[in-house]
């Protein structure tokens, strides 16, 4: 049992702060990684919640890895984001007061592999042509990067 769940167990769905990291891994041609949650069925960047002892970027690697099977030498920090909307109620009942320390890594040339007990499908998409449902909490995370590259 990870920390966010031995917390819920005392908490039940209140809202909870949670430190957690998130990738923006991109191909050759630009194009961002997401998987389609299981969660909530919007796509979303790659990352999950700190386990206690990590650092923020342990958390990034763990996470890449585990949910794409991908080993991320670089990772480059982007941005720490938090506030009103981060906060997100999950369809389980669960709010959570997301912090996030979001990360950016080029595409290794391994084929990534979703986790398919966290997400669907696992896909690059192009800049122009994202899907419409983004995770919430994702989406301006996405958005401050394309508009800081322009």
């Amino acid at each position: 049992m990870g920390y966010v769940s031995e917390l819920r167990s005392l908490i039940g769905h209140r809202p909870l702060v949670i430190a957690g990291a998130a990738v923006l891994i991109f191909d050759r041609h630009e194009n961002l990684l997401l998987q389609l949650r299981r969660d909530n069925q919007h796509w979303g960047l790659i990352g999950g919640s700190m386990e206690v002892g990590e650092s923020l970027l342990e958390t990034a690697r763990r996470e890449a890895y585990e949910e794409t099977g991908l080993v991320l030498d670089r990772l480059d920090w982007f941005d720490l984001f938090s506030g009103e909307e981060f906060i997100y109620q999950l369809p389980h009942g669960d709010i959570v007061v997301n912090v996030i320390a979001a990360y950016i890594s080029q595409w290794s040339g391994r084929e990534p592999k979703a986790n398919l007990a966290e997400a669907s499908e696992i896909r690059f998409f192009a800049k122009d042509k994202l899907p419409q449902n983004i995770s919430p909490p994702d989406l301006p995370v996405i958005e401050k990067y394309f508009s800081s590259i322009q």
